[in-house]
């Protein structure tokens, strides 16, 4: 393999390194959205699913170039739906 076609082949690792990040990402944010709706609308929630999506994230994140996330907190919710409600 010359050098051109390494570089090539790299370069589309990374590609799909960052595509699958992007997809677990959306997975991530569906559920942070979902968490704080149910909590603005006083409903029960829970940060499972985030943290779910969050261990994947962090797995994939090993293997390439992506970055990690950090676990969530109910509290943490709680305090972004106080915050946006007083805005």
């Amino acid at each position: 393999m010359n050098v051109h076609e390494a570089i090539t082949a790299h370069t589309r690792k990374q590609h799909a390194h960052l595509e699958q990040f992007l997809e677990l990402e959306a997975g991530r944010e569906r559920a942070i959205d979902e968490a704080v709706a149910r909590c603005a609308a006083g409903q029960p929630f829970s940060v499972d699913a985030i943290n779910e999506w969050t261990l994947r994230i962090n797995k994939h994140a090993q293997n390439g170039i992506s970055p990690t996330r950090v676990r969530v907190t109910e509290q943490m919710i709680r305090d972004f739906v106080a915050l946006s409600a007083g805005k």
